[in-house]
C-alpha cells in the first residue's frame, strides 16, 4: 500500500516537490491560513499563476485581520 503523500488526486503539481507544503506546515506547526499561504505560492508557477499569487496575498490580508484587527 502506497503512501498518501505519495498520491495526488487531480494533478501532480504537489508530489513532484522535494518537500510538499502540507510537510513544511506541520513540520512547523502552521495554522491553517498559514498553510494556506505557503501552498498558493508554493504552487503558483505549475498551476494557477498569477490568480494563486492573488490568493496568497488575500489570505496574507485575511491573516492580518484576524491577528492584528486591520489590514
Amino acid at each position: 500500500m502506497s503512501k498518501a503523500s505519495a498520491n495526488q488526486i487531480g494533478g501532480n503539481n504537489y508530489t513532484e516537490m522535494l518537500i510538499q507544503p502540507f510537510e513544511y506546515s506541520m513540520a512547523n506547526k502552521l495554522d491553517p491560513i498559514q498553510h494556506t499561504i505557503i501552498k498558493y505560492v508554493t504552487r503558483h508557477e505549475s498551476k494557477g499563476g498569477v490568480e494563486d499569487l492573488d490568493k496568497a496575498i488575500h489570505c496574507i490580508e485575511l491573516l492580518k485581520e484576524f491577528k492584528y484587527g486591520g489590514t
